[in-house]
């Protein structure tokens, strides 16, 4: 779990143009501190203390008002930038070096048994508002323009947007994506 923390805080002061140092980070982001509480509720739920789990789930929910179920998966080296209205559900999963900027949803399309929400590559930046409901699959290296709403799978190195997404321009690099993307947040 610490190393987790640890990576996320890299991947915040690599990404955070407003945050002059770690302290900065450390002490005053609200996104970073929503994320530590789901690194420690994750970790309580799959040690099978889901009660507890889902006691610091609601703090989160009340406290930053990022709503990221105790059983989604989020690798180390995820940046929550502007946390606020982040909804992750439980059978999500996100790679390492993704930026999600506030109001973003990954979500399900409909209630079903089984896998209802999205999985997130490596990389990949989602602008604030996006979208990304169902079972899809979104590549690696790929960038999701703000407000957009994605429902099918978006192959790696693609940039998307609209309502529904559609893609944008298909990139050869594979180079990580930063928070600094024209014509995408």
């Amino acid at each position: 779990m610490f190393k987790s923390i640890k990576e996320d805080l890299k991947i915040a002061l690599e990404n955070d143009p407003s945050a002059e140092s770690k302290w900065d980070i450390i002490l005053f982001s609200t996104s970073f501190h929503g994320l530590i509480l789901y690194r420690i509720y994750n970790a309580l739920w799959y040690s099978g203390h889901k009660l507890s789990a889902k006691i610091l789930h609601y703090l989160s929910k009340t406290l930053f008002h990022m709503d990221i179920h105790p059983a989604a998966k989020i690798e180390p080296g995820v940046l929550i930038d502007h946390g606020f209205g982040v909804v992750i559900g439980s059978t999500a999963s996100i790679g390492k070096g993704t930026i999600i900027y506030h109001g973003v949803t990954l979500g399900i399309r409909r209630i079903v048994d089984g896998k209802r929400h999205p999985d997130i590559g490596e990389n990949v930046l989602i602008g604030a508002g996006a979208k990304i409901l169902g079972p899809i699959k979104i590549g690696d290296n790929v960038q999701i323009g703000a407000n957009s709403v994605v429902l099918d799978d978006v192959p790696e190195n693609s940039k998307v947007a609209g309502i529904p997404a559609k893609p944008l321009k298909k990139s050869n690099s594979k180079e990580k994506v930063c928070c600094k993307l024209e014509g995408v947040t």
